[in-house]
């Protein structure tokens, strides 16, 4: 086998080809990967539960069939991670709470880690989040604090926190997260990987709720696109899924996108939130330029989003985590992050039914406009977040309980409207921070029409290509070289620095004091 070194560098479909020639063992493969994840996670705590002797069963078997030329399908033995919140049988849920601390074993697989499961697909564990899924942050009162492998003073974002770090070190090729307003994408575009938010209902869940999806996050579009052949098969216990499309992702892929026939609107400022880092616009208007001089008729296109709707979709989630909160006894409100306690509960906690209604009619008329501003086009580009990783020990940007969200307004409203939305990396930071070494990634984000998922792969996909030819696909070929030896780097220096470390803390270890680090005043009743 190759070594661990180049292990980790392989990515699904390598692997898988290798399964089949005999070149690789699943075993062996799942082995560099659990000494990867060892290597790593005490630096990187990334990792909620490792189940090395599960994996190493499933490999076993995946190894048999492969051998009888049975797999069970074409990642039958590739190792994945599934976020926490995404239920697997045996393990607890937390949902990223000390709240939930005494959390018991789920009796079944929620409908992605089944599909994953039937495919044979080795759960090697479940990656961390944060508390209740309601920070786009690494930040977590049960799991602690996971960082971004780029630098670890920087923060992952979230809500799959633990996902984009995993996938960013190398720690297995193929990833699952959670996105309710841009947890996939948030990550992905500061961990500098590859991510798809499905449209809602493509990919069944359990629970299902607005705007929440399951989609898979990896170092490859390709490899994106054949998780999502297995994650997107039908189960009947979410009613909000869509009726099922035999869609094979991976072979929609190989079919040559025409550039020249599409009109892309290009959105490079939402006017609200956070403004954008001058590193990210330059990002995505480089980003623009490539697509018309591929052919693409590019258009830039206008703000839909308005403080309101933006502050109408926050007292909306606002709502949604106080109602959960007050569902508490007290000894479990007392284990909260301090963040979420202020967040949920500064303004919420006097909402009345019409607070309430105002709020789900924000979410209704931002689904509106955004569909509606997005229908001349057959793509919307944009940036993936308005800026680069803030401070790791950061519950949200700012550290601002009481304006926790303003960074989501380039992805929250595809997960109202539906829309199938991915964040693909572009470059590096030239410099990081002011007065720190080490580039930090940007991303893109490409959004396609409802239930179009194949056609933002796609787009992805030719965004991504390096090749020696004209246009979209030579202009990324450079790109993309320089972000891998820029990226392989990063990783080289944590995984020095990780081989130093202390064995793999505790969960106990690993949570943090629950002590408020957002200003004190902000802390108050109004």
């Amino acid at each position: 086998m190759r070594s661990m070194a180049a292990a980790h560098e392989m990515n699904a479909l390598q692997v898988a080809a290798q399964y089949s020639s005999g070149e690789l063992s699943p075993v062996e493969f799942t082995r560099a990967c659990l000494e990867r994840i060892d290597a790593w996670e005490p630096r990187l705590n990334a990792m909620y539960r490792i189940d090395r002797e599960g994996a190493l069963v499933s490999a076993r078997a995946a190894e048999a069939r492969w051998r009888a030329k049975q797999p069970l399908s074409p990642l039958d033995g590739v190792p994945v991670t599934i976020k926490e919140n995404i239920y697997t049988k045996g393990d607890p849920a937390p949902i990223g709470t000390r709240a939930n601390d005494d959390a018991g074993p789920q009796p079944a697989d929620a409908p992605p880690a089944a599909r994953l499961r039937e495919a044979g697909c080795v759960i090697l564990g479940k990656s961390t989040m944060p508390d209740f899924g309601m920070l786009s942050s690494g930040l977590s009162s049960i799991h602690g604090i996971t960082r971004n492998p780029w630098r670890l003073d920087r923060n992952t974002s979230g809500s799959s926190s633990g996902a984009g770090a995993a996938a960013a070190a190398g720690y297995a090729p193929l990833h699952v997260g959670t996105d309710i307003g841009g947890s996939v994408r948030l990550p992905a575009t500061h961990c500098g990987i590859f991510a798809l938010k499905p449209s809602l209902g493509r990919v069944p869940v359990y629970p299902p709720y607005i705007g929440r999806v399951t989609g898979p996050m990896t170092r490859s579009v390709g490899d994106s696109a054949a998780l999502m052949n297995i994650l997107s098969r039908p189960d009947a216990r979410d009613h909000m899924s869509l009726p099922f499309a035999d869609i094979d992702f991976s072979k929609g892929l190989r079919k040559e996108l025409d550039l020249k026939n599409l009109k892309i609107g290009f959105l490079p400022s939402m006017k609200v939130g956070l403004p954008v880092n001058a590193e990210v616009a330059a990002a995505a208007a480089a980003a623009a330029k490539a697509l018309a001089a591929a052919g693409a008729s590019v258009e830039e296109m206008p703000s839909f989003l308005t403080a309101e709707l933006l502050d109408g979709m926050s007292r909306f989630f606002e709502a949604r985590s106080h109602h959960d909160y007050l569902l508490m006894p007290p000894a479990k409100q007392a284990k909260v992050l301090p963040f979420i306690v202020e967040w949920c509960n500064w303004r919420a906690k006097n909402f009345i039914g019409r607070d309430v209604m105002a709020a789900y009619t924000s979410y209704v008329r931002l689904r509106d406009v955004t569909v509606n501003a997005c229908g001349p086009y057959d793509f919307v580009l944009s940036p993936t977040s308005p800026i680069l990783p803030y401070e790791a020990e950061l519950p949200a940007p700012g550290n601002d309980p009481r304006n926790a969200l303003p960074h989501i307004a380039f992805t929250v409203p595809y997960n109202m409207s539906e829309q199938p939305a991915a964040s693909l990396n572009w470059t590096c930071s030239k410099d990081g921070l002011p007065g720190k070494d080490g580039p930090l990634p940007v991303g893109i984000q490409i959004i396609g029409k409802r239930f179009d998922d194949l056609g933002v792969l796609r787009l992805a996909r030719a965004g991504a290509t390096a090749a020696d030819t004209e246009g979209l696909a030579g202009a990324l070929s450079l790109r993309s070289n320089v972000t891998d030896r820029l990226h392989l780097a990063a990783l080289t220096v944590v995984a020095a620095q990780a081989g130093t470390q202390a064995p793999l803390p505790t969960r106990e270890q690993r949570a943090i004091e629950l002590k408020p680090t957002f200003p004190q005043a902000r802390c108050q009743s109004p």
